[in-house]
């Protein structure tokens, strides 16, 4: 299928590694639909793809609380009326609600399991009937390097992470019949507003933890994404694509 011809649903994607996949995608071609809280910041991406010279139709803006079952239910509902199908889901909205597992508040969470993991499957569960109907859908979860080593106080959001392996694999395996494949893309430590925030030192300090010696950046992630988006990966599925620098091995 042509790229001109594919419609992906990308949540979280009014910032970072979400933005830089709507970029990537449009670029080739395809009409997104951007999913997240904030509708300033998701008409600004909107209008930066425009810039880039993307048409106005290819993308459509959605506010959708990924916390919220319901927004996600209508927020898919009213890509489907505007595009008619959505051939790709990039699942990419997460938060963090980091500290001690010792005094981890059951509200902190709650928050983090629902909008990184519960939010992914729902939002699975609203695109796969269209999918299997078609014979045809790329499902990629954005999970971390942090599922695969463990991070000290982020026991929440490890977790998060790690199930979403799991819920690309048990997908994986009971879509590949209908020609869906479900894979994840598990970055290292990537430059996004969070490590900005951090000192020169700290940044430092995390850079010298990765065989390449550097951060990745968003766009590393969104390629690695659009390759599992493609048809030339068209043959792998339930596979967790690693781009991290080496930091795991």
């Amino acid at each position: 299928m042509p790229w001109e011809d594919k419609v992906a649903f990308i949540t979280g994607a009014s910032q970072g590694i979400g933005r830089a996949c709507a970029l990537v995608l449009v670029e080739t071609g395809a009409k997104v639909v951007l999913a997240s809280r904030n509708l300033e910041k998701l008409q600004s991406v909107a209008e930066e793809i425009q810039k880039r010279g993307g048409a106005t139709g290819l993308t459509l803006p959605l506010v959708m609380d990924a916390s919220q079952e319901e927004d996600i239910r209508q927020a898919v509902r009213n890509a489907l009326e505007h595009f008619g199908k959505i051939d790709i889901l990039v699942n990419n909205a997460g938060i963090t609600r980091d500290g001690l597992a010792l005094r981890m508040k059951r509200q902190d969470w709650d928050a983090v399991l629902n909008t990184n993991l519960t939010a992914a499957y729902l939002c699975i569960q609203e695109v796969l009937p269209g999918m299997i109907r078609r014979r045809q859908g790329r499902i990629i979860n954005i999970t971390s390097v942090v599922a695969q080593m463990g991070n000290a106080g982020q026991a929440n959001y490890v977790t998060s992470k790690a199930g979403l392996i799991g819920l690309t694999k048990a997908i994986a395996q009971e879509v590949a019949s209908r020609n869906v494949t479900v894979n994840a893309v598990a970055p290292g430590f990537i430059e996004t507003a969070m490590t900005e925030a951090l000192s020169k030192e700290a940044r430092e300090k995390l850079a010298s933890r990765i065989p390449l010696t550097r951060l990745g950046q968003v766009f590393d992630v969104a390629h690695a994404v659009k390759f599992l988006a493609s048809d030339e990966a068209g043959y792998i599925t339930g596979h967790v694509l690693n781009v991290n620098g080496g930091l795991y091995m």
